[in-house]
């Protein structure tokens, strides 16, 4: 009996002992996510300026993502995006100053004169081991461009596209998106790079290709007269998109908790569905 009442009585001394560890570890976790709200707190933000936000972007600046090459204006889906942070933050529309750095010395390594950077970049391991990103506020979807003769005429739905001749690049996610989404009854037309998928639009000699959103708007802005976007529609393997931040900056968690926030409430979806999508000439596709 002393035995088993030894035993019992270590058991119980164990059981304390493990619900002390995990008080004792939600204890330390406590003041580091305090200290971290508190350093995320308008007025306590480790900013360029003090009491400014100051947001990069490249020049010119180009529709959808930026209208009338002014960012400050708030229009187009990457300068409303940085306003809806920006005002997560606890900053105000006129406390928000924009700066131009070029695309490719956004994420050179050193320091920045800006706060974060919206242009378009994409979150790779390599730049991530130069600067900071946030969380992805975008991740691009895929398009279906159509050439200004195509046999389409009409495209509301991705079964539309089941007897169409489909241009796509090799090697990209876009072909992935080809073969496990749209799976047209004829195998896609594979080129072996962009200029030839762009040639087989300009020529006729695809019914659609499929690239990404992005390449899409600047196919039919500057690439092929007359071509157009019949709509966009998710597949795996999108291109994600970041606020660029400074090394180890002290913002970078605040502009992430920002991000999922706006997130969470519906507001980026809104924000891409008005610049991104009919707006813009990308209707979804169903």
């Amino acid at each position: 009996m002393t035995r088993l009442l030894t035993l019992v009585l270590l058991l119980a001394a164990l059981v304390v002992a493990a619900c002390g560890g995990d008080d004792d570890e939600q204890a330390a976790e406590q003041p580091a996510a305090t200290a971290q709200a508190d350093a995320c707190r308008p007025g306590e933000l480790q900013t360029k300026r003090r009491g400014t936000l100051t947001v990069a972007t490249d020049k010119p600046a180009y529709p959808p993502y930026f209208e009338n090459d002014d960012p400050a204006n708030g229009r187009g889906f990457e300068s409303a995006v940085a306003y809806a942070i920006a005002d997560e933050l606890g900053f105000a529309r006129d406390e928000v100053t924009w700066t131009v750095v070029p695309f490719n010395a956004s994420y050179a390594p050193g320091p920045k004169d800006f706060d974060f950077d919206v242009n378009q970049i994409s979150i790779t391991p390599e730049r991530a081991r130069q600067v900071d990103f946030s969380e992805p506020y975008f991740s691009a979807p895929q398009a279906v461009v159509l050439p200004e003769r195509s046999s389409l005429e009409t495209v509301t739905s991705i079964d539309d596209l089941a007897n169409a001749k489909i241009g796509v690049q090799v090697g990209t996610t876009s072909l992935d998106a080809v073969r496990e989404v749209v799976r047209p009854n004829d195998d896609p037309q594979v080129y072996n790079d962009s200029n030839d998928v762009v040639q087989a639009l300009k020529q006729n000699r695809v019914d659609a290709v499929v690239v990404d959103l992005p390449t899409a708007f600047y196919l039919t802005a500057a690439q092929v007269e007359g071509s157009r976007i019949a709509g966009q529609f998710e597949a795996p393997g999108g291109d994600r998109w970041g606020a660029l931040l400074e090394k180890d900056s002290q913002l970078t968690p605040c502009v992430s908790a920002a991000i999922r926030r706006l997130r969470d409430s519906g507001e980026l979806d809104r924000l891409e569905d008005r610049w991104l999508g009919e707006a813009a000439g990308a209707p979804k596709l169903d």
